[in-house]
């Protein structure tokens, strides 16, 4: 016995004993459905519609990344807030996870000078919820989609002090950037204290060894000049 279950054919015990609508239309059946992967795909279908749907019209933007953990009192909180200030006077929205930290300073800096402030916050369980100066905020499930919106929608990322969640988004952003998936990606490391170990060995350890090219290097700028950063991302679409 063969069965025909839309694209996929089925024969001997993978053989169902009900159809499809018969399952959809019997409410007094099992809801393990809505927990199955097919099911799942749907979900996933729904968060990039609901993504795509609310940043189309988004215009320039660049992201903004850093620890949660960050602190008002913080100098890089201020920094934080700074870059996003000088980023919305040139006309950029400004993109975050949404949460607090170096994350609401930004979308501070934002929304007070009258910019486009954009929270993409994400499912987690500590749930923190999206910050107060979020303008446009959207919370998903799934971690891929979210990070599809951000290289989406930024024309580059600003890198603040952070830990593994900002190191993600540093490296999967230098991965596209490297095998040209994303073109014209400026990335800014910003507080050279933080981050020049990080640099100092991808050039010391890495670049002797084979496993990157001294090109790969210049995908970088580390500063801890606010007017530097924000040059640089009209400096590179410039160019």
């Amino acid at each position: 016995m063969s069965y025909q279950k839309g694209p996929v054919h089925l024969r001997r015990g993978h053989v169902p004993s009900s159809t499809t609508d018969q399952r959809l239309l019997d409410s007094r059946g099992p809801t393990d459905w809505v927990h199955t992967d097919p099911w799942r795909v749907l979900r996933i279908q729904s968060e990039f519609v609901e993504g795509f749907g609310a940043l189309s019209e988004l215009g320039p933007a660049v992201a903004v990344f850093g620890s949660a953990r960050t602190t008002p009192d913080d100098p890089m909180y201020e920094k934080a807030r700074e870059v996003a200030e000088k980023l919305c006077g040139l006309g950029y929205a400004v993109i975050t996870g949404g949460g607090p930290g170096a994350m609401e300073a930004a979308n501070r800096g934002a929304s007070e000078c009258g910019g486009v402030s954009v929270g993409l916050g994400i499912e987690l369980p500590h749930e923190q919820g999206l910050n107060e100066w979020v303008d446009l905020g959207i919370n998903f499930r799934y971690f891929f989609v979210r990070k599809t919106m951000f290289v989406k929608y930024s024309q580059g990322y600003v890198v603040m002090p952070g830990g593994f969640g900002t190191l993600d988004e540093l490296f999967e952003a230098l991965t596209l950037s490297q095998t040209g998936k994303v073109t014209t990606f400026p990335i800014v490391l910003f507080g050279t204290a933080y981050w020049q170990g990080l640099v100092d060995w991808l050039r010391q350890t890495m670049l002797p060894d084979g496993k990157i090219k001294e090109s790969d290097l210049d995908l970088l700028l580390l500063t801890d000049d606010v007017d530097e950063a924000v040059a640089h991302f009209d400096a590179v679409a410039s160019s």
